[in-house]
């Protein structure tokens, strides 16, 4: 047995581990701890009494085994089947995994999802046969078997009077504690982007610990791009003494092939790397934990997108026979839809009749494009098409909840936070040295989010208003008036200019259509064509094909379809 895994089935005082920070009812949980609970509540009672992050694989009494991960997958964990037994990584990684004989083939299914989601959802990985376990669920493993269940399901409870002089005197308390408890060492380090989700994690340091905090942040000479003047606003605000860097193209020409080896597979988020700068300024300075803002947005509606979807649903509450018997036939069965004045409103209507979660899609960058266009045939010839948009399916009638908006967030609970934004900061961080914790996402938090109104998230248009009106006063007005941004890369707006960045983007996209991921002619079209024209917008298309074949080249080298 290599170091790296262990067999699930086998006696029960073996391969018990646990990563992570769990806490039980407020206190930190050990192993043994865990081990106990799960023999007197049983496995999903015991998980779902769990808070804070983790990992664990523990021994059952009927010689099964438990693996789980905690509601955000913060901690990830990989598994496989091999020959009658399953195997489960000691650590996160899907490739150490891949290489127990017999080795693991390619998955072109999780290939093709990378290019829909840019990144791997679970169940899949990029390795055939090596599973990851999906936030928030559990694995129970008897002889080989193993099955796959959530052990927790979020529950919207909202207030029916809410007071909410009451409620913002709750969740700055809320705040003050989380950012507490995820504090390790004095002095204190975060991320700081000027955003009001790192910028409240800065300023709740000073009110949790009496002084500032050091705050890292990361700038880019690009117009549109650079939000280096809030994250000064936000640190003379709270005191935090602050550690500004300015990423340069040379800097990503360095790093990139870094990045992309480092991981257990291709991951194409394109803030990485900024965080990754960010990370490392931090230990070079001498820190080793590092507080993250992430999932304000997600939890008390922040995201453009909710907005834009409550527009959508408004067509819903038009009468159906005003639908059927007017407004569609004259935009989308007449040629009055084609004309300037009523284009828009035909488009309107085009989009509101998608169900969510597939209306989501219609912003996808290779659904746009065209995937047949985009994504090689031979690894067309080999994938269900529709195998993101079922999975998105599942996720959304998984999470449904009292209202739209309540259900949209559950869904970016899993797809923007647990497999893209979180393993971001995560993966970033690991790779410099340093841990990181995300005091937003604290389970106290998260429980009091769920009390919440819906239009105490979205008011009429206006994004996350209960968190903005709590924090007024506390966050500087410049904060709470902005428009989200985060760590943005320019990558497109360099790599149309910069010489180095543009050859080693031109001689990526040319290896991923030799391997038969990408079609030739559009990898010459896109880099001669349309970023050029559009650098912002078809600058992340050239951006996760370029990270998934530097990938390639450091892990299966040989690899073709």
């Amino acid at each position: 047995m290599s170091e790296s895994s262990q067999q699930l089935a086998g006696p029960a005082a073996q391969g018990d581990w646990l990563r992570g920070r769990p806490r039980h009812r407020g206190a930190p949980a050990s192993l043994d701890e865990l081990r106990a609970l799960v023999r007197q509540l049983g496995p999903r009672e015991a998980l779902s009494r769990l808070e804070g992050s983790f990992a664990l694989s523990v021994a059952l009494d009927d010689g099964g085994r438990l693996l789980a991960v905690d509601r955000f997958a913060i901690e990830r964990l990989c598994w496989r089947r091999v020959g009658d037994a399953a195997t489960v990584a000691a650590h996160w990684r899907a490739d150490q995994l891949a290489d127990i004989a017999p080795a693991a083939d390619i998955d072109p299914q999780a290939l093709f999802n990378y290019f829909h989601f840019h990144v791997i959802p679970a169940p899949l990985t990029v390795f055939a046969g090596v599973h990851r376990l999906p936030a928030g669920h559990m694995a129970l493993a008897r002889g080989g078997e193993v099955r796959i269940e959530p052990y927790w399901q979020p529950r919207f409870e909202p207030v029916a009077r809410p007071d909410f002089g009451s409620l913002k005197a709750e969740f700055r308390e809320l705040l003050r504690a989380s950012v507490q408890r995820a504090l390790t060492a004095s002095p204190a380090a975060c991320f700081l982007s000027g955003g009001t989700d790192s910028s409240t994690v800065a300023g709740m340091i000073r009110e949790a610990t009496g002084e500032g905090a050091d705050a890292f942040s990361i700038g880019f000479e690009a117009e549109g791009y650079d939000e280096m003047a809030y994250a000064r606003v936000a640190a003379k605000a709270f005191g935090a003494r602050h550690h500004a860097y300015y990423v340069t193209p040379d800097d990503l020409l360095r790093a990139i092939p870094a990045a992309a080896a480092w991981h257990d597979q291709p991951f194409g988020n394109s803030s990485l790397v900024p965080a990754l700068c960010c990370a490392e300024q931090a230990r070079s300075a001498g820190f080793d934990h590092l507080l993250a803002g992430d999932g304000g947005d997600e939890l008390f509606g922040g995201n453009a997108r909710y907005a834009k979807q409550r527009v959508f649903a408004w067509y819903g509450a038009v009468p159906s026979a005003l639908r059927s018997g007017l407004v569609e036939p004259v935009l989308l069965h007449s040629p009055l839809g084609r004309l300037p004045l009523l284009k828009k409103g035909a488009s309107y209507v085009q989009q509101a009749r998608v169900p969510m979660p597939d209306r989501l899609d219609l912003y996808n960058l290779v659904w746009r494009v065209g995937v047949a266009e985009v994504v090689g045939h031979r690894l067309l010839q080999q994938v269900q098409a529709d195998g993101p948009a079922t999975l998105q399916r599942q996720v959304w009638q998984a999470s449904r909840a009292g209202t739209e908006l309540d259900t949209t967030l559950v869904y970016d609970w899993r797809f923007t936070l647990a497999e893209n934004d979180l393993p971001k900061v995560t993966h970033a961080t690991a790779q410099a040295g340093v841990g990181t914790a995300f005091p937003l996402l604290d389970q106290a938090l998260v429980d009091f989010s769920l009390r919440l109104p819906a239009d105490y998230k979205l008011r009429g248009l206006g994004l996350r208003w209960f968190f903005k009106e709590a924090l007024r006063g506390f966050l500087p007005d410049e904060i709470i008036a902005k428009k989200k941004h985060g760590f943005g890369l320019p990558f497109g707006v360099w790599a149309a200019r910069h010489t180095g960045l543009r050859e080693l983007a031109r001689d990526s996209l040319h290896g991923a259509a030799q391997r038969g991921l990408l079609q030739p002619a559009f990898a010459k079209r896109l880099l001669d064509e349309l970023l050029p024209s559009h650098p912002g917008y078809y600058g992340e298309l050239v951006w996760i094909v370029m990270m998934m074949e530097q990938w390639f080249r450091r892990v299966r080298p040989g690899y073709r379809l």
